[in-house]
């Protein structure tokens, strides 16, 4: 397990609790990876997301000085994968987060927030980084259409 991981699951327990690795896609021989998660929505049922995001190897942080944080890039996918049924969900234009793991040891995290676009009965999942300090411009939207449901 690396040392951003590890700092993820200190950081975030009752968020990373409901993320669910369900791929790993290595991508050279550094031992640099591509982890995939499923993250079920906890407000609203019969919803996941799933996630995709680099996961730097030992000699690739060795090699670049830079033992602590993981790329800022992330990619989202959220459907239907059951009967939908929304909970008490925050319905402002902020938003509320549903995801959140730790992308350094401190200042740097990845988040999921859920947007209700109640004109449209949709429910948009934006992933980003979040950043003390030089805020990333990286991002990846996902939506769900709630056309039918509860």
């Amino acid at each position: 397990m690396t040392l951003p991981r590890l700092a993820a699951l200190l950081t975030c327990v009752p968020l990373m609790s409901q993320a669910e690795q369900v791929g790993e896609v290595g991508v050279d021989w550094t031992g640099n990876d591509i982890i995939i998660e499923a993250v079920p929505d906890p407000k609203v049922e019969g919803v996941t997301c799933h996630i995709a995001y680099f996961d730097r190897g030992l000699i690739d942080r060795l090699s670049k000085g830079n033992w602590f944080e993981d790329p800022s890039n992330a990619s989202i996918a959220c459907r239907q994968t059951g009967p939908i049924t929304v909970g008490d969900i925050d319905r402002s234009e902020d938003g509320e987060d549903v995801f959140s793991a730790s992308r350094s040891i401190v200042l740097k995290s990845l988040r999921v927030k859920r947007i209700f676009d109640e004109a449209n009965q949709t429910l948009i999942y934006l992933v980003h980084a979040s950043e003390l300090v030089d805020g990333s411009a990286k991002l990846a939207v996902s939506t769900v259409p709630l056309y039918g449901s509860d």
